[in-house]
């Protein structure tokens, strides 16, 4: 009986704590995609403003709108009902991340264009991700 038992549930046990090992990951994964996401939204979207508005070189303004995607992506999360977000919170947020950014960066000339050039992130993640 003891041999019937061992053959029997040993098996079932080890298949469900690998699936639980396996699954239980799985959501920190779709969340770090998620920024991922919005970090890459946000660096196309501030080196296509930043040549628009012929501004910076492409590596500055791709690590700046990273950023302020990123700081998006974060804000949303803070939220109480992250899918209750408006546009004007992320338009926002974006310029303020970029303004901010930029002076870490040592952009300080052109504050009010970083702010403009995040608030344009801020904008593309929400209509892209809502």
């Amino acid at each position: 009986m003891n041999n019937i038992l061992k053959r029997t549930l040993l098996p079932s046990l080890m298949a469900a704590s690998l699936a639980g090992v396996t699954l239980v990951p799985a959501k920190p994964a779709a969340a770090d995609d998620q920024v991922l996401r919005d970090a890459g939204i946000g660096a196309v979207t501030n080196v296509v403003t930043g040549a628009v508005r012929g501004h910076g070189n492409v590596l500055k303004n791709g690590v700046r709108g990273a950023v302020t995607g990123a700081v998006v992506n974060g804000a949303n999360g803070l939220r109480k009902h992250p899918h209750h977000r408006s546009a004007v919170q992320d338009v926002g947020v974006g310029a303020g991340a970029s303004a901010l950014t930029g002076v870490i960066t040592g952009d300080r000339k052109d504050t009010l264009g970083n702010a403009v050039d995040g608030a344009a992130v801020g904008g593309v993640i929400h209509l892209l991700t809502k």
